[in-house]
């Protein structure tokens, strides 16, 4: 069965890959200004694990960097799956592994390793591809040791 697939569509699953990367490497990197940019003004996030939704950019902003404070972070996000659903709507699922350490200077380090997905959604604000929710599904938390 063929696929048939637009050039457009080709350059906004492009355009949406490097949204992701973004959003990856500002949250790892703490660059909390720009990791809001990848953020509709009311895009929703939630974590069902840590009974985590937020509302609004700034809302997401505030509570995950401050969750993040004195953290050492990896994110990798692989083999997206994203669909085209309008001219400004798109929506995805991304395959994705973290590594959390929280600082602890009194004993063994304190963090997880997670495995699961993204389930997204994108909107195209002023001609940029932007999160407009996001829901992250974890299939694996393991501990550090």
């Amino acid at each position: 069965m063929a696929i048939e697939i637009s050039v457009q569509d080709l350059s906004d699953i492009e355009a949406i890959k490097q949204l992701k990367a973004r959003y990856f490497r500002f949250m790892d990197t703490k660059q909390w200004d720009d990791w809001a940019m990848v953020f509709a003004l009311d895009c929703v996030m939630e974590v069902p694990e840590a009974e985590m939704i937020n509302h609004g950019r700034a809302e997401i902003v505030t509570n995950v960097s401050a969750a993040l404070v004195g953290t050492e972070t990896v994110h990798h996000g692989h083999m997206p799956e994203i669909e085209i659903t309008g001219a400004d709507t798109a929506r995805g699922i991304w395959a994705m592994a973290d590594y959390v350490e929280w600082p602890n200077n009194d004993g063994p380090r304190v963090g997880l390793k997670g495995y699961g997905h993204y389930h997204e959604e994108y909107i195209r604000d002023n001609g940029e591809w932007r999160i407009a929710r996001t829901r992250l599904v974890r299939l694996r938390v393991d501990g550090l040791s």
